[in-house]
């Protein structure tokens, strides 16, 4: 069978890639609404209601507007903004991250779309605390860089349109410096910690992609884990995974581009056994396993169709 799905900002970044991953399929039926009626709200309401599945690539607010329009109970909803992210009457849609984790999101008609930079964040340590290697009340920081098509269509005018009032030759640029940044109460809860961890947020000229590290002092937890035992530990979590992978042999430089491209998941560790520190570093594409790619692969597992299908793995 069909399935019949709408896009609820397909004109922006990720709903233009998840677009591109839906495109072609068989097994899907894009709904559209004309350029002249996409504002529209009783078009808008129209098509929410007639889909079988929903994606809302839209501002927080303009999210929860969507959901409050939608009465017909059988509609699934995957919401990429971060409206809901935190809500505990949404599921969240991080496939590999729990146990049931997909069991769950099958049986979910609301699912929330993780960040780009949580899911880096918590890929590489959501395990470790379910497993007792890193204690829940362990304070932790996060650096990270991203494309700056993760800022969307004003981030990348300050990076690619001369005419710009805020346009930027400058090829590295920090920010968030203030701390409060509205990733952190994602990371805090669905890591299960203690305290928020520190986020270093920070962008790059280069459109897409994404390095995500958590630096660790080993002598500080449990046991003084190596880095043998914190990469075993992730690869029991992820085996037989298709999108999530942990690299066993981790070559000696990392970009940012280097799943760029891809719906695909990197994990590598590294580890100074002698100093007793390590460092975790997830690289991911902030559009695909970030965004798109993630938000396709949620509409699969709610739909009942294959998990992988459309993904760029």
């Amino acid at each position: 069978m069909t399935a019949r799905v709408f896009i609820d900002g397909a004109a922006g970044t990720t709903g233009l890639e998840i677009r591109d991953r839906l495109a072609g399929r068989a097994d899907i039926d894009l709904i559209t609404i004309p350029e002249e009626r996409r504002k529209d709200a009783g078009a808008r309401a129209e098509a929410l209601n007639a889909a079988d599945a929903v994606i809302l690539c839209l501002p927080d607010d303009a999210a929860r507007e969507a959901v409050a329009l939608i009465d017909n109970p059988r509609v699934r909803v995957v919401d990429a903004s971060t409206a809901h992210r935190t809500a505990a009457d949404w599921t969240y849609g991080f496939a590999e991250l729990e146990p049931g984790q997909r069991k769950a999101l099958s049986a979910s008609t609301r699912i929330s779309n993780p960040g780009c930079y949580p899911t880096g964040f918590l890929a590489l340590v959501r395990p470790l605390v379910r497993e007792g290697l890193l204690p829940a009340d362990m304070p932790l920081s996060v650096n990270a860089v991203s494309g700056y098509s993760g800022g969307g269509k004003s981030m990348i005018a300050m990076f690619e349109d001369p005419s710009s009032p805020d346009a930027t030759d400058t090829a590295f640029r920090a920010y968030a410096l203030g701390l409060g940044h509205k990733h952190v109460p994602e990371m805090q809860k669905r890591a299960g910690l203690a305290h928020p961890p520190i986020f270093l947020p920070s962008v790059t000229r280069t459109y897409r992609g994404m390095l995500v590290e958590v630096p660790l002092h080993l002598h500080l937890l449990p046991g003084r884990p190596g880095g043998n035992q914190l990469r075993e530990a992730l690869l029991a979590a992820y085996e037989g995974s298709a999108v999530v992978h942990v690299h066993r042999d981790s070559p000696s430089v990392l970009t940012v581009e280097a799943a760029a491209g891809t719906d695909r998941l990197d994990l590598h560790v590294y580890a100074d056994e002698k100093a007793g520190q390590a460092r975790l570093i997830a690289l991911l594409d902030n559009l695909g396993k970030g965004a798109a790619g993630a938000a396709v692969q949620n509409l699969n597992i709610a739909l009942g169709l294959p998990e992988t299908e459309g993904l760029r793995l």
